[in-house]
C-alpha cells in the first residue's frame, strides 16, 4: 500500500515545479511550508478543505487582520489548484473572501535637496579616505539615477557594468527577466571614478561584485539598509508618504515620477514614453508603471485632464 504523502512533501513538489518554470517563490515558499507543517501537525489527510485552510489562515496570529488573512489565502490558492489536479474534492478558496489582498502605500518622493544631502552624507561615512564612503555614495547615486531595484544594484558584477558603452546589464531579475539599462553620461562619469578607486583596493575580476567592501566582499542587503537608516536619522528626514520613514526603494519611485513629470512638462507623447519607461525599469506590465503617477499630485492632475478628454471628447473640443 502506497503511503499517503505528507503536505510538506506535496508543498515541496509544488515549489519544485514552479521554480523550474522560473518562479522564485522565496517568501510564499516559506509561508506554504508553514501551512503544510500546520496541516501535518493537526493530522489532516485527504482533500484540502475550507476548514483546514481557515484553521491556518486565521489561527496563527492573535493580531491578524482581514488583510493578513487575505494575503495568506493568496498564498494557499495556487497550491490548492496544484493539488486539485490529482486529489478530487480539493477546495480552491475564493480570492475575495476577506477583501483585497494587495494595497499600495504612497511612497516618499525625494526632493532635489534630499538627494544631494543623501549623497553628501554617504560620502562622509567613516573611515574617511577609504573605499567605503565612495561605495555607498556611488551605490545610492546609481539607484537614484536609474531607478534600479536594490537587489539589482547589489547583484551587479564588474562584467555587467559597461563604462565604454554606457550601459548596465541587469541579469535574471524580478520575474526572471534580464534587460539593458542605458546610462546618462554624468552617471557613467561617477561610475568610472568609483571603478578607478575600487581597482586600487580590489582586483577587477569580471564575475566579482561591482559594489564591494575593501576586502572584495559583496554588500549585504541588511548592511545597506542599516547604513541608509543611519544616514536618514542623521539627516532628520520625515516621511511624506504612507510608510513610517523614507526608504531606499523610494529612490526608484522618485526616478520614475521625475521622469514622467519632465516628459509631461515638455509635452511628450506619454503613452509611447511610458512603454519605454516600463521596459527601462523592468516592470512586467505598463500598468505597474502608471501606478507611480498616483504618488505625485501634479502628475495626477495631468492624468485627470487626459481622462476628461477621453471620457468627454465633445465637451473637451467645445472648450478648446
Amino acid at each position: 500500500m502506497t503511503p499517503v504523502p505528507t503536505f510538506q512533501t506535496q508543498v515541496q513538489d509544488y515549489l519544485e515545479e514552479r521554480r523550474r518554470l522560473g518562479f522564485a517563490l522565496a517568501i510564499p515558499g516559506t509561508q506554504l511550508m508553514a501551512f503544510a507543517r500546520h496541516l501535518d501537525q493537526v493530522g489532516h489527510r485527504g482533500p484540502l478543505t475550507m476548514a483546514a485552510i481557515l484553521g491556518w489562515v486565521q489561527g496563527r496570529a492573535t493580531r491578524a487582520t482581514p488583510f493578513t488573512w487575505a494575503r495568506r489565502l493568496d498564498v494557499v490558492r495556487p497550491f490548492a489548484r496544484f493539488l486539485a489536479r490529482t486529489i478530487p474534492g480539493t477546495v480552491i478558496p475564493d480570492r475575495g473572501r476577506f477583501g483585497p489582498s494587495h494595497r499600495r502605500l504612497t511612497p516618499h518622493i525625494y526632493s532635489d535637496g534630499e538627494l544631494v544631502d543623501l549623497l553628501e552624507a554617504a560620502g562622509r561615512l567613516p573611515p574617511p579616505g577609504t573605499l567605503r564612503p565612495a561605495t555607498y555614495r556611488t551605490f545610492f547615486g546609481l539607484v537614484a539615477a536609474t531607478g534600479l531595484r536594490l537587489s539589482e544594484a547589489l547583484r551587479l558584477c564588474c562584467a555587467d557594468v559597461d563604462l565604454v558603452g554606457g550601459v548596465l546589464t541587469i541579469r535574471q531579475t524580478k520575474f526572471a527577466k534580464s534587460r539593458l539599462v542605458p546610462l546618462h553620461s554624468t552617471t557613467v562619469t561617477e561610475l568610472t571614478r568609483y571603478d578607478e578607486l575600487r581597482r586600487r583596493h580590489v582586483p577587477a575580476v569580471p564575475g566579482a561584485p561591482f559594489f564591494t567592501s575593501a576586502k572584495g566582499i559583496a554588500l549585504a542587503s541588511r548592511t545597506v539598509h542599516d547604513v541608509f537608516a543611519r544616514i536618514r536619522s542623521e539627516l532628520g528626514w520625515v516621511a511624506r508618504g504612507s510608510h513610517p520613514a523614507p526608504r531606499i526603494h523610494d529612490l526608484r519611485h522618485t526616478f520614475i515620477c521625475r521622469r514622467v513629470a519632465l516628459w509631461q512638462a515638455h509635452g511628450a507623447d506619454l503613452d509611447h514614453a511610458m512603454l519605454a519607461l516600463s521596459t527601462y525599469v523592468g516592470h512586467a506590465k505598463v500598468s505597474d508603471t502608471y501606478w507611480y503617477l498616483t504618488a505625485v499630485p501634479d502628475l495626477m492632475v495631468g492624468v485627470g485632464r487626459r481622462f476628461e478628454g477621453f471620457a468627454c471628447p465633445v465637451e473637451e473640443a467645445r472648450h478648446g
